[in-house]
């Protein structure tokens, strides 16, 4: 680390003009690799996807990536659907022949299913609404025109006078809330970087402010431009435009402002500039280092799943920690050589230390077993909530709360039409048995309706794939929206039941895109706390040379992401919190993709704080010998950093929380409470008063352990005393 520190000093201007190309060229490019990333949620070799797939290629159409688009068609008061057919029939015809994304549609209405006389399908109970299915492709990048402004387009015209138009489901409810693709990005890195430079300021008090949102608004760009070339090699889900900005921000401001304080601490123990920065990167930069890797191994832990997009997002997020470590090993050294002490002209008299932090942990370190207690029991309470998470999609309530598309939602309810027709279930059959196959399924519990296309609709039927027999789609549609795990059981038996019938060949849906995704990730999941848990202890055991220390911060860390997931579900499944502060209904369940998420990056995230405190205690205690004077030491000269690190990435997550979508709220608040919960009850709290208790165990490892992990020997200068034989002076705490 001391040659990197001296090489930097030595090419600060090469170095500052090098990470000013790599802004202006991500920058400039950044617009260009987030139109390439994609929509995407395919789960390879799960019988529901295997299923879309066919009807894909069958038909064009989406099947379990999408909902379908609900056309209603009002009549004014006083007049009914049936006095209107022949002008509602050829409205509904003209839909099938739209065209969305170079693919036709599939349009199912009361004059193309078997069912045609049955008006309670796709008919209000007050006979004014006229309802048709529209099942569409998707295209596999964000595009401007809605399939709702298509559809608008062409049946318009041809609606009886004085009928109203409305246009609802799933994807059209969450579309309502904005795309927030482009300026969104932007809007959120502005707000948080923002408040980080309020929370900079506060630190610092003096210019040298600016310079950890130099490393982040670099990082950033950085990441981006080598993501660039990777989409031309894999598909990257869009939602790594998001983690990469505001996770970017929140690193690259986290690892330089530690590299800063440390800097500025050593200049004011009299150190000259140079110095300073070796003796900076000397001890913070490795810490920088280990949280960088540590944060990169928690997102390349998704790439176990077998979901693409997991892997994807695994993939290109892993890319920010470590060019953001990159960026702080280099640029923040270069620029303080080149304009540290005019951005801090009191050169450094004021360090991290903290008067308020070492009465803290001094009383923590007192009452220890009580500061344990009280953490484990507040831990408990946030982890019951955890235990009854519901895993699924967000019910169609919260998807929106106002627009178009809300306004026929809750239009369509009052009138009786049951949730469950926002997510009708797909059943590809083929043709001849379609009728026996709808007949079987119509006896189903939680079944509503079985719709049938009528034999004369051609656009109904196809050959399977081209070339094979003709099939067409039976819809089942259930009394519930099939959007976790207590509603989508119709599925499970829609799905038993079609196991056992002649001419089915899948069936699809939103509702076994929920069951797949759980069986793709969540039964795969072990398997990935097992790998990131045993490379972070690895790792940490190596950086620490502990045996006990690691362990203690992976199962702290286990402890806070249950807890921080457990928040998650009560402030939105259980809706406490979400109404208050969004607006938004309980959510009644959390999609399945967000856990996983959540989990990948608090582990990283919050194990840097873990990194920051533990490598300035291992320092501490090296020239103390005391575990607990190393602990008050320790916390009070990173306890400030940790604090104002917190609260940074914290404005980072909550200006996610900011953008479109239910589900982004939902992600972003949890990654937010989590480091919340994190950075007060963890390592305010539980870290200090573990490592107290566990005395001098904290620094135990064999020599066996060393030799395995090649490890060289520590100078005989720091090879200290323990506890026992040095203990700490009462009046000290």
């Amino acid at each position: 680390m001391r040659k990197i520190a001296e090489s930097a000093v030595k090419h600060r201007r090469r170095i500052i003009a090098v990470w000013l190309l790599v802004l202006i060229a991500g920058g400039a490019l950044a617009t260009f690799t987030t139109g390439r990333l994609t929509v995407d949620f395919s789960l390879p070799g799960q019988p529901g996807d295997t299923a879309s797939h066919a009807v894909i290629s069958t038909f064009g159409t989406a099947g379990q990536n999408s909902s379908p688009l609900i056309v209603a068609v009002t009549l004014p008061p006083g007049q009914r659907v049936e006095d209107h057919a022949a002008q509602l029939k050829p409205a509904f015809e003209v839909l099938a022949t739209v065209r969305m994304y170079d693919q036709p549609v599939q349009v199912f209405d009361a004059y193309n299913t078997v069912d045609g006389t049955d008006r309670t399908t796709f008919a209000t109970a007050d006979g004014r609404t006229a309802m048709a299915y529209v099942f569409y492709p998707i295209t596999r990048t964000p595009t401007p025109t809605s399939p709702a402004d298509m559809v608008g387009a062409a049946i318009t015209p041809l609606l009886p006078v004085g009928a109203t138009l409305g246009m609802t489901g799933t994807d059209a409810l969450a579309a309502s809330q904005g795309s927030g693709i482009g300026l969104g990005v932007i809007l959120e890195l502005l707000i948080a970087g923002g408040g980080a430079l309020l929370v900079l300021a506060f630190v610092f008090g003096s210019r040298l402010a600016v310079l950890p949102l130099i490393v982040a608004s670099v990082s950033i760009p950085g990441a981006l431009l080598l993501l660039l070339p990777l989409t031309y090699i894999s598909d990257y889900s869009f939602i790594v435009q998001y983690l990469i900005s505001l996770v970017g921000l929140g690193l690259g401001i986290d690892y330089s402002l530690l590299v800063v304080t440390r800097w500025r601490e050593e200049r004011g123990r009299g150190l000259d500039n140079d110095a300073a920065i070796v003796t900076a990167l000397r001890t913070a930069g490795t810490a920088v280092v280990h949280s960088g890797v540590t944060v990169a191994i928690g997102l390349l832990s998704l790439v176990v799943l077998p979901v693409p997009f997991m892997r994807s997002i695994g993939i290109a997020g892993a890319l920010i920690p470590l060019v953001t470590v990159l960026a702080t090993l280099t640029l923040t050294p270069a620029i303080l050589s080149v304009a540290g002490p005019r951005l801090d002209p009191r050169g450094g008299r004021r360090t991290a230390e903290g008067t308020a932090w070492t009465r803290w942990t001094a009383f923590v370190v007192r009452r220890r077993w009580i500061a344990a207690g009280v953490a484990l029991a507040v831990l408990g309470l946030l982890t019951v909530p955890f235990t009854t998470a519901n895993i699924g999609f967000s019910a169609a309530d919260s998807l929106a709360q106002r627009g178009p598309a809300y306004d026929t939602y809750t239009a369509l309810k009052d009138q009786g039409v049951p949730a469950g027709t926002l997510s009708p279930i797909e059943i590809l059959t083929r043709s001849d048995k379609a009728r026996a196959v709808a007949a079987e399924l119509s006896g189903i519990d939680g079944v509503k309706h079985v719709v049938v296309a009528a034999d004369t609709d051609s656009h109904l039927h196809r050959p399977l794939s081209g070339d094979g027999p003709t099939v067409t789609m039976v819809l089942a549609i259930p009394q519930d929206q099939t959007v976790n795990q207590r509603t989508v059981a119709v599925v499970d038996r829609v799905r038993d039941k079609t196991e056992h019938l002649d001419g089915v060949i899948g069936v699809t849906g939103v509702g076994t895109a929920q069951t797949d995704f759980q069986h793709a990730v969540y039964d795969n999941f072990p398997l990935v706390l097992l790998v990131l848990s045993l490379l972070t202890y690895l790792l940490l055991v190596r950086a620490f040379r502990s045996l006990l220390l690691p362990l203690k911060a992976v199962v702290m860390n286990l402890l806070s992401l249950a807890a921080a997931i457990g928040a998650m579900v009560f402030f939105w499944q259980d809706g406490v919190g979400s109404e208050l502060i969004y607006g938004i209904s309980a959510t009644h369940a959390v999609a399945v993709w967000i856990p996983p998420l959540v989990f990948a990056f608090l582990f990283g995230l919050s194990m840097d704080y873990e990194v920051f405190i533990l490598a300035r205690v291992q320092e501490e205690y090296r020239v103390s010998g005391s575990t607990d004077q190393a602990v008050i030491a320790g916390m009070s000269r990173v306890g400030r950093l940790v604090t104002s690190a917190a609260l940074i990435l914290f404005l980072s997550f909550a200006a996610l929380s900011t953008g479109p979508g239910t589900d982004q709220k939902v992600l972003a608040v949890g990654l937010g409470l989590g480091i919340l919960l994190d950075a007060t009850v963890i390592r305010s709290l539980l870290l200090p008063a573990t490592i107290s208790l566990m005395g001098r165990w904290n620094w135990y490892l064999p020599k066996s352990i060393e030799r395995l992990l090649m490890l060289p020997p520590l100078p005989a200068a720091e090879v200290r005393q323990d506890d026992e034989l040095n203990p700490v002076p009462e009046a000290s705490l």
